[in-house]
C-alpha cells in the first residue's frame, strides 16, 4: 500500500512539474526582488511596487562629434522607442523620448529625472532609478514616485565605426528592460 502511494505521489509530482515547464516565461516569471539589485538603484522605503513591465525595442544613436574635443567622434545616445507589456504579455503602455515618457495605454505617461545608475553587465545598458514627475493625464501613471530599469538586455552604442566620415549617421540597437513603477504608500 506505502509502495502504491508513493508511486501515485511520484507519478503526480512529475505531471505538475511537466506542466511547470510548459508555461510561457511571463507566466513563469518571478515577482521583482529589489535586493536582487545594487544598492544604488533601490527605491527609498516608504514605496510599493504598482506595475511591472517589461520593455522591449529600439534605442537610437547618433554619430556626432565628442564634447570639448575637436575632431573626435563618438555614438551619441538619442533615444528610446519600446514596447511596455506586463507580465502576462499584454501590452500596457510605451516608453519613449526625448525627453525619457512612460505613457500608459490609458494615456497617462510620465518624465522623469535621473538619480542614480549602475553596472548591467557587458552589453547591457546600465541599471537605473528615476524621480517621477508628477503625471500627465488621468491613470495608471498617476502617483508613479520611482522607475527603476532592471533586468537589461542589449541596448549600447553600436560596434560600428563612427568617424568623421560616419558623422551624422544614426543606428539603431536592439534592447530589453523591466521597468518596476512605483508609488508612495
Amino acid at each position: 500500500m506505502k509502495t502504491t502511494r508513493l508511486m501515485y505521489c511520484l507519478a503526480a509530482s512529475t505531471l505538475v512539474l511537466a506542466g511547470c515547464e510548459s508555461m510561457s516565461p511571463t507566466m513563469a516569471m518571478a515577482p521583482f526582488d529589489q535586493l536582487a539589485v545594487p544598492e544604488s538603484i533601490r527605491v527609498p522605503a516608504g514605496h510599493r511596487i504598482v506595475w511591472e513591465t517589461v520593455g522591449t525595442g529600439d534605442i537610437t544613436y547618433e554619430c556626432r562629434d565628442k564634447a570639448n574635443m575637436p575632431g573626435q567622434t563618438e555614438w551619441v545616445f538619442v533615444g528610446p522607442k519600446a514596447v511596455l507589456r506586463d507580465r502576462t504579455g499584454k501590452q500596457v503602455g510605451t516608453y519613449y523620448g526625448p525627453p525619457a515618457t512612460w505613457q500608459a495605454e490609458d494615456g497617462s505617461r510620465v518624465t522623469a529625472t535621473q538619480l542614480a545608475v549602475a553596472p548591467a553587465g557587458v552589453g547591457n545598458l546600465p541599471y537605473q532609478l528615476v524621480k517621477a514627475n508628477p503625471a500627465m493625464g488621468n491613470g495608471a501613471m498617476q502617483g508613479v514616485t520611482y522607475i527603476q530599469r532592471v533586468a537589461l538586455k542589449g541596448g549600447v552604442a553600436p560596434a560600428s565605426p563612427c568617424t568623421l566620415a560616419q558623422k551624422g549617421a544614426r543606428e539603431t540597437v536592439k534592447y530589453q528592460a523591466d521597468y518596476i513603477f512605483w508609488k508612495a504608500v
